[in-house]
């Protein structure tokens, strides 16, 4: 870029750069020496999420009314791409919080839940988590779903359990799906505002998990629990509504994570190759070394050019436009290629770090636990394959 005045349309402009020069620089100097501790005891440092809202690093995409920064989606990426790159566990806990809790309640919350909710999770005072997926649901989170509220005076009572839930062991606010209307399936689904001081609320377990070992993922109770009726979140039985709104933007924001997690393991590997001596000389001057680096820089930039696309193509989107046509098919297809390739940038980065890529403690290792998720989470690559193939083969007639 040296001698260019002015960024191309396929690079960040000035105040985006900023952006994730911001999220960049303080998550190296305030979250990166919490990832070790958090990796190997599974442990919540419990002020990190007010350090980050005191940055102004919540509420990216809501107004500033509500205690946002009044931003697009694009600068969300941004700032969870910054994150990653030195806490993904924290990064993950992030999205979970900013896009799936908070963005949602702002997209589809009446004014009051706005003003009750937002301000406390823009400030990370409150931490934010969605609950959706329930055991034995898996990619049919909406069909299957088995937790029910019912009406009654002016509270609904919630019944059924949540699983895998980010953040759910330590959320104050989570955004909580149950069918109130058995008879109509997925179109009986409701969405709910739920605290975790409601009575008939708990955490049932947290859970241990492979990766992002950090980031607090648990499962959720609810018996008998009850809930105000003005915690109802875009009207009774809209829940699918609710859900289709905001699952363009989430898909679109999980390539941002994979894409610093990408970095960070590019970057990790290019010193350790220069560092690193067998034979008497650098592991970087072997051309297989070489060969590995230079497929990894390839896939981390084709991952950024995909990555940065979707999001602009995602960031207009209003309420009711996700969910269908070219954007569902883009941000399926988005999220399947970069999950697709931080998956190979690690298996690489490992590979060019040998045996000290293999020990647990180490920082590479440390990324390589985490790729599976992203192949599983938000839908699974198979889910992916089907929206994009669905969305191509549209108007096709089968015969009987």
């Amino acid at each position: 870029m040296a001698g260019v005045n002015r960024p191309s349309p396929f690079d960040l402009d000035e105040d985006q750069r900023a952006i994730l020069d911001q999220a960049d620089r303080f998550a190296r100097n305030e979250l990166y020496g919490l990832s070790e501790r958090m990796d190997a005891e599974e442990w919540w440092p419990q002020d990190a999420f007010a350090k980050i809202g005191d940055n102004g690093l919540f509420g990216v995409t809501i107004p500033e009314d509500y205690g946002g920064a009044g931003l697009d989606l694009v600068a969300a990426g941004l700032v969870l791409q910054g994150l990653a790159r030195w806490n993904h566990a924290l990064a993950l806990a992030w999205v979970a919080h900013d896009n799936l809790c908070a963005n949602n309640i702002y997209r589809n919350g009446d004014e009051t839940l706005r003003r009750k909710y937002l301000p406390g999770l823009c400030s990370g005072r409150k931490i934010g988590a969605l609950g959706l997926t329930e055991p034995g649901a898996g990619s049919d989170a909406l069909g299957s779903m088995r937790t029910t509220a019912r009406r009654d005076g002016d509270d609904y009572v919630l019944n059924g359990s949540k699983i895998y839930i980010t953040n759910g062991p330590v959320a104050d606010v989570i955004l909580v799906y149950a069918k109130t209307d058995r008879e109509r399936g997925a179109q009986g689904i409701s969405a709910f505002v739920v605290e975790k001081g409601f009575r008939g609320f708990k955490v049932a377990q947290k859970l241990t998990k492979m990766g992002y070992r950090g980031s607090q993922t648990g499962e959720l109770v609810f018996e008998d629990c009850r809930v105000p009726a003005e915690n109802l979140v875009g009207g009774e039985n809209r829940g699918v509504a609710v859900v289709m709104s905001g699952l363009d933007l989430e898909r679109a924001m999980i390539s941002p994570l994979c894409l610093g997690i990408a970095e960070r393991a590019l970057e990790l590997s290019v010193d350790y190759a220069r560092t690193r001596r067998q034979f008497g000389k650098p592991i970087g001057s072997f051309q297989m070394v070489q060969s590995m680096l230079a497929e990894m820089y390839v896939l981390v930039e084709a991952m950024r050019s995909f990555t940065y696309r979707t999001l602009a193509a995602a960031a207009p989107l209003e309420i009711g436009e996700g969910g269908r046509g070219d954007i569902h098919m883009m941000t399926a297809a988005s999220v399947m290629h970069a999950a697709e390739s931080v998956h190979a940038v690690l298996d690489k980065a490992v590979q060019v770090h040998g045996g000290t890529g293999y020990i647990w403690e180490s920082e590479i290792n440390r990324l390589y636990r985490s790729i599976k998720l992203m192949e599983i989470g938000a839908g699974t690559t198979e889910v992916r394959k089907m929206i994009i193939a669905g969305e191509l083969l549209k108007g096709m007639k089968v015969d009987d």
